[in-house]
């Protein structure tokens, strides 16, 4: 027995809004059976004394401490700028004038 039908298929791409064609339909019936005993036979497998787990390895995050220190003087930041104007970068407007 198959875990999706073909009809089943065809709703799911109308409530998505998907124009598939008939054989699309026959080949994503198979695709989608595929990939839906593999989840059941995963929910088979796993058992309930093992904690779910997100990834292989525990992963832990690394942050710098968050220390004051002195920035960029204004001048080196500008002194690679195509075009400054009042000690600011001076880019190209994007948006036009608000009425």
């Amino acid at each position: 027995m198959t875990a999706i039908s073909r009809d089943e298929v065809a709703h799911l791409a109308h409530l998505a809004r998907l124009d598939v064609t008939e054989a699309e339909l026959d080949r994503f019936a198979q695709q989608l059976d595929v990939i839906l005993q593999s989840v059941q036979r995963i929910g088979e497998v796993a058992a309930e004394d093992i904690p779910p787990t997100s990834h292989a390895v525990p992963l832990t995050n690394v942050y710098r401490a968050d220390e004051p220190a002195p920035s960029l003087p204004r001048d080196a930041a500008l002194a690679g700028a195509p075009d400054v104007a009042e000690d600011r970068f001076r880019v190209p407007r994007i948006l036009g004038e608000e009425d």
